[in-house]
C-alpha cells in the first residue's frame, strides 16, 4: 500500500488526481493539507482527515508520497520541504518556474534516495495514445511532419492581463502539456525554432506560441493560441505513404469538468464519431480510408507508475532528463518577451 497526502485543496487536487487516485486500490490518501480551511469549495472525502497544520503532513510516518497541488511560485519551496522531510513526491506541472530550481530539487531528491517528479498526466491523453498507435502500425511510412493543437477561445484571460509573468505564461501553462508528449515519444530534437507571442502587444500576456521541432527529415510543430474560435485538429501526422487526422482531444478533462467521474464505464471514451481519421496507399497503389478506433486514456496511470517506483524501486516513466529538457525550453521560448 503507498500512503499519500496533498499539499493544496483545489482545483487541481480534486479534479485531476483524487477521482483516478480513489479508484486504486494500492493506494491510500490520509491527509490533504490546505492553509485557508474557510476557503474549501470542495466537498471532504469520507476517511481523508483535512488539516491547516503542515507539520501534521509532513511529520506523519505512514505517508511515504506527498502530492504539491499549488500555484507554480511555490511549488520549489513545498517540493523542497517535502524532500527533506524524507518523503517522496509528486509535483503538477509546470514542474518548477526555472530549470536551475529543478535541477536543485532532483539533485536533492537523488542525494535522499527519494523519488521526485512532475505529473505529467497529458502523457496519457487518448489523442496522443492513438497517434502512437497509428505510427507504430506502419501504414503511415516514414514520418515527415507532426501537428499538434491545444486551442481555446478564451480572450478574457490575455484581455484582463496588464503585465507579463514568465512562469504565468501561455507556454508555461500550456506548452507544459504538448511537450511533454513530444520529449517523451521523439527524444531531444536537434534544434528548435520559437515563435512565442504577446498577440495583444508587449507588456500583455503570452497568449500564443508555435514551436517547430526538428528531428533528422522529421519536424514536429507544437501550436497554441487563446483567440481559436474554431480548434484546429488536436493531432495531424504526415508520412511518406498517408495521412492521420485526430481532430477531437482526450475526453477526460471534458467529462471530470461535468463531474462524470472515472467510475462510470464510458468516462472519457470516444465514440465513432471522435475517432480519428487514417488514409493510406499500400503497397499496390490502392488508397484506403478507414476511421481508428481511440486508445482509452487515463491519468492515473502517472500514479500505477509512482507506485512501482516507490514500492517496488522501478524506474520513473516521467524521467529528470525529460523534465529538465522541458524546463529549458520553456525558460528559451518566453525569455526574450517583456
Amino acid at each position: 500500500m503507498l500512503t499519500i497526502g496533498y499539499i493544496g485543496n483545489g482545483k487541481s487536487t480534486n479534479r485531476y488526481h483524487l477521482p483516478f487516485v480513489l479508484q486504486r486500490d494500492n493506494i491510500k490518501v490520509k491527509t490533504i493539507y490546505r492553509r485557508n480551511p474557510d476557503r474549501d469549495s470542495w466537498g471532504k472525502i469520507p476517511g481523508v482527515h483535512y488539516t491547516s497544520d503542515i507539520d501534521e503532513l509532513l511529520q506523519d510516518e505512514d505517508i511515504q508520497l506527498i502530492v504539491v497541488c499549488t500555484k507554480h511560485d511555490s511549488h520549489y519551496e513545498y517540493a523542497k520541504n517535502v524532500l527533506e522531510h524524507n518523503k517522496h513526491c509528486l509535483v503538477e506541472k509546470p514542474f518548477m518556474e526555472t530549470s536551475e530550481q529543478a535541477e536543485e530539487i532532483f539533485a536533492l531528491a537523488k542525494e535522499k534516495g527519494l523519488v521526485v517528479q512532475a505529473y505529467q498526466n497529458r502523457r496519457f491523453d487518448s489523442d496522443f495514445l492513438t497517434v502512437q498507435k497509428v505510427i507504430e502500425e506502419g501504414k503511415l511510412g516514414d514520418l515527415l511532419e507532426v501537428e499538434m493543437h491545444y486551442d481555446y477561445y478564451r480572450p478574457e484571460v490575455p484581455e484582463s492581463a496588464d503585465t507579463f509573468d514568465p512562469a504565468s505564461s501561455f507556454l508555461y501553462g500550456h506548452g507544459c502539456h504538448t511537450l511533454d508528449q513530444v520529449f517523451s515519444y521523439f527524444g531531444k530534437p536537434d534544434h528548435i525554432h520559437y515563435d512565442v507571442r504577446q498577440l495583444l502587444g508587449q507588456g500583455r500576456m503570452n497568449d500564443y506560441f508555435d514551436l517547430d521541432l526538428y528531428y533528422d527529415g522529421l519536424k514536429v510543430s507544437v501550436k497554441s493560441s487563446y483567440f481559436r474560435l474554431k480548434e484546429r485538429p488536436s493531432f495531424v501526422i504526415h508520412g511518406k505513404n498517408g495521412s492521420f487526422v485526430k481532430q477531437t482531444k482526450d475526453r477526460q478533462e471534458e467529462h471530470l469538468k461535468l463531474f462524470y467521474m472515472p467510475d462510470n464505464n464510458d468516462f472519457g471514451i470516444d465514440t465513432l464519431d471522435h475517432y480519428g481519421l487514417l488514409t493510406y496507399v499500400d503497397e499496390e497503389g490502392t488508397i484506403h480510408e478507414e476511421k481508428v478506433k481511440s486508445v482509452n486514456g487515463d491519468y492515473g496511470r502517472v500514479y500505477d507508475d509512482l507506485y512501482q517506483a516507490v514500492i517496488h524501486g522501478k524506474d520513473k516513466t516521467i524521467t529528470d532528463e525529460q523534465t529538465l529538457l522541458q524546463m529549458e525550453v520553456l525558460e528559451t521560448g518566453v525569455k526574450d518577451l517583456k
